[in-house]
């Protein structure tokens, strides 16, 4: 069945980066939604909100990102990750409309050695990661036509995240201490944004496919490390006048946190492109055209 493409496409996530992008990116059909409106604490919002704006298709970006916070907050991270998605699956499925769901690279341990594809077995290592594992398979059970990207290191010219937190220590301070040792995959949230439109498009244009259901990785293409990133993002910043700064690679164990981060969880994206003819840009065209974003919109 193809969907008519004029009903509301509904963004869960509020401010989010995602979110922010989506609406940035898509067209006035896209109306994000957050808190107090919208609460996996609260579960009546959930149909309040189809009520309300009657959607043809929803993207959870709301979440549990506090990964610390997460260890010690295990039933605040279960419901924001697994109950609420589900609820929220279940509640597209009822109105026969696709859902697409966000995840992450923490629900593998990151000691493959090798780029995950989505065959590999989930082996999370924190609570966050737990909870997004298990939102995963709740979302794909509840609703046959459910879509999971699983993403990595998102960042963007807005809200808080890893490449606007360098450039500010980097206007601020000569010598910055970044772990080396963790590789993954940066992805900005305009990109992201773009990849979701694009399979809301092709879902609209072809109606749903049964190929369509399941996991999918994406990812910025290409591969770096925290420190790489932020050696990046600071000679792009020096472009725009700000004095670069020494940076100096450190190892995982020189900055300990409560939850264990994946040593390299570096994700394949072939499936996103072959089912979707979706192709992720390379993380450091976007991470120079982020930067150059913050630095116009400053």
């Amino acid at each position: 069945m193809a969907m008519s493409g004029t009903g509301p496409i509904l963004v869960t996530g509020g401010n989010g980066q995602l979110a922010t992008s989506l609406q940035t990116l898509g067209d006035e059909r896209v109306i994000r939604i957050g808190r107090p409106e919208f609460d996996f604490d609260r579960p009546e919002t959930i149909s309040a909100a189809f009520e309300k704006y009657k959607p043809s298709v929803v993207v959870n970006a709301a979440a549990w990102t506090a990964v610390d916070l997460a260890e010690t907050e295990k039933g605040g991270a279960a419901r924001a990750n697994t109950s609420g998605p589900a609820a929220l699956a279940a509640a597209c499925a009822e109105a026969d409309i696709p859902f697409i769901h966000v995840s992450t690279d923490y629900v593998f341990s990151g000691d493959k050695g090798t780029p995950y594809t989505e065959d590999d077995a989930t082996s999370p290592e924190t609570v966050y990661g737990s909870t997004k594992a298990e939102g995963e398979q709740a979302v794909l059970t509840a609703n046959i036509k459910s879509i999971i990207l699983r993403t990595a290191w998102v960042y963007s010219a807005h809200g808080k995240n890893f490449v606007r937190t360098m450039i500010n220590a980097g206007a601020k301070n000569p010598v910055l201490k970044v772990v080396g040792d963790q590789s993954g995959n940066p992805t900005s949230s305009d990109d992201l944004a773009e990849a979701i439109l694009a399979i809301i498009a092709l879902i609209e244009r072809d109606g749903w496919k049964p190929q369509y259901r399941g996991i999918f990785h994406a990812s910025g293409s290409g591969e770096t490390t925290w420190y790489g990133l932020a050696v990046a993002a600071l000679e792009e910043a020096a472009k725009h006048g700000q004095t670069m700064p020494q940076v100096n690679a450190i190892r995982t164990e020189d900055w300990p946190t409560p939850a264990k981060r994946p040593q390299d969880s570096r994700m394949d994206n072939d499936k996103l492109h072959r089912v979707f003819g979706v192709k992720m840009p390379e993380w450091r065209h976007s991470v120079a055209r982020i930067v150059h974003k913050l630095f116009s919109e400053a």
